[in-house]
């Protein structure tokens, strides 16, 4: 084989190593904030509470809002649990913190509230429709919201304090 063809074949495995690490990237990119452009209306909040108080859409109004689902039997929700509650102590009433058990038992549920000590509202989504309504299709999934209760960002996995602020922040949801 010539030389010129040997060049030609490491060029080529290069520039396919090269191709295929930049979707890498881009695929974690995208696994971990999802802006889409549109702005849809958040769906309804479950109703039942596990940490009060009682939160709707309707008392969300009006401030930014991070929406948390999450469930006891998930790893990723175990692995961000304490930075939520960081997150959530740090917020001094300038964005909404909810959690949404999704999908749970409500003992194990429980279990993961005693042990992480959230002192944030959390309500109960039992049989997963409000996720459904949502597009959760895993854990754990966070979306922010605007003012008017409409989502800008979905955050997917485990996210410490300094990625639910920069994605806030990216969201010109951040003060």
């Amino acid at each position: 084989m010539s030389r010129y063809r040997i060049a030609l074949i490491a060029l080529a495995v290069l520039a396919a190593a090269s191709a295929a690490t930049a979707a890498a990237v881009h695929l974690h990119a995208q696994t971990t904030s999802i802006v889409d452009g549109r702005l849809r209306p958040a769906p309804a909040l479950p109703t039942e509470v596990m940490v009060p108080p009682r939160v709707t859409l309707t008392s969300l109004h009006g401030k930014p809002a991070v929406i948390n689902f999450w469930a006891s039997w998930c790893g990723p929700c175990q692995d961000e649990a304490d930075s939520l509650e960081q997150f959530a102590r740090s917020l001094h009433g300038r964005v909404a913190l909810v959690g949404v058990d999704w999908n749970d038992g409500l003992d194990s549920a429980r279990r993961f509230l005693a042990a992480h000590h959230w002192t944030f509202p959390v309500l109960r989504d039992a049989d997963g429709l409000v996720g459904d309504d949502y597009g959760v299709r895993g854990l754990p999934a966070t979306f922010l919201l605007d003012t008017d209760s409409r989502i800008v960002s979905i955050l997917l996995g485990p996210q410490s304090v300094e990625d639910i602020e920069a994605a806030l922040r990216r969201a010109g949801l951040a003060t």
